[in-house]
């Protein structure tokens, strides 16, 4: 069913981003692209090493991340309450 292959460095990127970016099923794109399961998760284990942030930049972006969270939630919990204060009135 699958070949070897000499498969470009573009092509084996592209096949990672659908499993992780696009959140396919590694069984799905292995199929569809005719490569084996095995070395999607080798692609995989390949290019999070090399593309991820590091412990540092990861731990930043989670508090950033967190702190808009809040941010919106209030922001929610504000127009929540001000909508039902003027369906109130309107009655």
């Amino acid at each position: 069913m699958f070949g070897r292959g000499n498969f470009t460095e573009e092509f084996k990127r592209d096949a990672v981003a659908q499993v992780v970016e696009r959140g396919y099923p590694v069984a799905e794109v292995s199929q569809r692209l005719g490569v084996s399961q095995h070395s999607l998760y080798g692609w995989k284990k390949k290019f999070a090493r090399t593309a991820g942030l590091s412990g540092d930049d990861r731990d930043a972006e989670i508090r950033r991340l967190k702190r808009e969270l809040a941010r919106v939630t209030e922001e929610r919990d504000i127009l929540k309450k001000a909508t039902a204060y003027f369906a109130k009135d309107a009655k």
